[in-house]
């Protein structure tokens, strides 16, 4: 026979009968109050004697600071009870003689021992509360950090609180394309599978610092409309094991909680770094539970729920690669630095509140800054403001621009860094060497402007060129009219004074590294033959080569490398030498100049070369 089913009570049936019970209770304590209020009635001391003396009091009890008197009779009130505060006897005696009433009023301490005990735990609880308070701030939450441990941290946008879309982007519209469909996707999700088509789980964008991968995932939620969910990949990792994992999770639910929604993780190096071989312990373990909490929350990712995951490094070649791998970042995006056409479209950007002198053309502007990112422009025009409130100029013009240029490749301006006369004339030849080799060799960037003035920690003088076009090929002669230019200062110090000075060590170095890669990586030497004998640098999204530098190179080929690195950078300080000889006269012309006048723009140099 089975037994029977059990049934619980129900929990509203048991609150109910407790609610009744409570109120019977405080309905007896009321009663009580209202019988004693009616049979007690208090008097003072001097009534009580008197009731006394009469013989009305049947009974007596003394307490410790009253004294209570039972009736033989009801009073006319009808209290069958008296209570008195006791009085000294001596002193009761003593009153009793005058026949006036008198009673004892006995003074309460209760508020002032309750004050004593409360009064300094309220001034510890104060501090207490303050101090926590400021760690809760930090911590972030309502609780703070300790309650809020495992909660995620990331800051929670909507479209009107991100304020960017991509007409605030510029100069990378291959990104912007490649993201164009994410924000379709989060437009329209149903569309996307009807050809059983799903997105890409994650994209992640790539680049170099600067470029606008966080201003790209911006525009993505103000394009989209939706909850936009930004961390940086730091944020995860603290000091106690598996709190990273558990604000992993808490993320990815709060995300799927507000779908459509986008996730982005900014700095994911920070978090996705390869993982160390040989099981490490200690301070990795935290880091590679939240890299594999992450990698849980990608395999389980449902792309149908509409949430996206963005997410940006400058550093890829250090990711995990089993974070790389597809089904996790589906999508890699590179944020590149932008091209001249890119940096005059972010340059219209940046200069919408900014008034402009009539005429100025921002092409020449970013002809000027070949391998600027948007950051730098950004920085650019905010100078070139500033630098025209300093002159006191009701606009903006070219001569801030370079000005800020200036400011910003060079540095500031040592006007207090005064120069003997030897060395400024040495600092003079050493620059019109550098502009007059530029300006006689064919297809070199034009000379923009030379200077004598000192700028920065150690440059005692620059020469600024200005690129025609950007390059992405440079043949060999072209590579060593560059070096020719760089060398084109040293040659100008031996050809004047005979000797040479300290002054050329910043071009050496990168003559010596532009010689170098001609022979070892672009196999531009025809004795070593078409053979790179140096890894490149890793690129975007690729783990370093095992071929380092100096791996696989006999004695007798590096031997080789020094001796052609060697003969091109002789070969081009003679022909910079014989060059600068040839045009003396023009050369003593243009240092002449610069040292009167400490600058020359480009106009200024056309002129003295012209007049030869």
């Amino acid at each position: 026979m089975p037994a029977p089913a059990r049934v619980d009570a129900d929990p509203k049936l048991q609150w109910n009968v407790g609610y009744w019970v409570v109120a019977a209770l405080l309905l007896l304590w009321l009663q009580g109050l209202w019988q004693a209020s009616r049979t007690i009635a208090p008097v003072p001391y001097s009534e009580f004697e008197q009731a006394l003396a009469q013989g009305r009091v049947a009974e007596v009890t003394i307490g410790e600071t009253t004294i209570s008197g039972r009736l033989k009779e009801p009073d006319a009130g009808g209290k069958t009870l008296i209570v008195a505060n006791r009085v000294e006897p001596a002193l009761a005696e003593r009153l009793a003689k005058y026949n006036v009433p008198y009673t004892r009023v006995i003074e309460s301490t209760v508020l002032r021992e309750l004050l004593s005990w409360l009064g300094p735990a309220a001034v510890f609880f104060g501090l207490w509360y303050f101090v926590f308070r400021r760690m809760v701030d930090r911590q972030g939450g309502p609780l703070g950090g300790f309650m809020n441990i495992g909660k995620s941290r990331a800051k929670v946008y909507v479209e009107k609180d991100t304020g960017v879309t991509f007409a605030d982007v510029a100069g990378v519209d291959e990104a912007k394309a490649e993201l164009q469909e994410i924000v379709s996707f989060l437009k329209n999700p149903a569309d996307y599978g009807r050809l059983g088509a799903h997105m890409p789980k994650g994209v992640l964008l790539v680049g170099p610092t600067g470029t606008g991968k966080t201003l790209l995932a911006k525009a993505v939620a103000g394009e989209a409309g939706v909850p936009f969910f930004s961390i940086s990949g730091s944020e995860f990792v603290e000091m106690f094991v598996g709190v990273g994992a558990a604000r992993v999770r808490d993320l990815f639910e709060q995300a799927r909680a507000r779908a459509p929604a986008i996730i982005f993780i900014d700095e994911l190096d920070a978090l996705g770094r390869v993982r160390g071989a040989g099981g490490l312990v200690g301070g990795h373990d935290e880091r590679e539970q939240t890299l594999n909490q992450l990698l849980v929350e990608l395999d389980g990712f449902d792309t149908s729920a509409g949430v996206v995951l963005l997410a940006a490094t400058n550093r890829p070649e250090i990711l995990d690669p089993a974070l790389l791998r597809a089904g996790r970042f589906d999508r890699q995006v590179l944020v590149d630095r932008p091209d001249k056409i890119g940096r005059v479209q972010i340059l219209r950007v940046h200069v919408r509140k900014i008034r402009l002198a009539a005429g100025l053309d921002l092409e020449q502007v970013a002809a000027l800054t070949t391998g600027f990112s948007g950051a730098d422009l950004a920085n650019l025009c905010n100078e070139a403001a500033l630098a025209a409130t300093r002159r006191g100029a009701p606009d903006v013009a070219l001569v801030d621009f370079t000005d800020a240029i200036e400011r910003i490749v060079a540095g500031l301006e040592k006007k207090n860094r005064v120069l003997n006369p030897r060395e400024r004339e040495v600092v003079a030849y050493h620059e019109m060497g550098h502009a007059l080799v530029a300006l006689s060799l064919p297809g070199t960037d034009q000379v923009h402007k030379v200077s004598i003035i000192p700028r920065g920690i150690g440059a005692l003088g620059y020469t600024i060129q200005r690129p025609t076009e950007d390059r992405f090929v440079m043949t060999r002669e072209e590579l060593e009219r560059k070096i020719m230019v760089l060398l084109g200062g040293r040659a100008a110090e031996k050809l004047v004074f005979g000797q040479l000075t300290t002054g050329a060590a910043d071009d050496l170095a990168k003559v010596t590294d532009i010689a170098r890669d001609m022979v070892a990586r672009y196999g531009m030497d025809e004795g070593l033959g078409y053979v790179a004998y140096e890894a490149p640098p890793p690129r975007f999204l690729e783990l370093p080569g095992e071929l380092q530098p100096g791996a696989r190179i006999s004695p007798a080929v590096q031997q080789r490398i020094d001796e052609a690195v060697r003969a091109i950078v002789m070969d081009a300080f003679e022909r910079s030498t014989a060059l600068l000889a040839q045009r003396r006269d023009v050369l003593e012309r243009c240092a002449k100049a610069l040292l009167e006048h400490e600058t020359l723009d480009e106009a200024a140099l056309k002129a003295l070369v012209a007049a030869a």
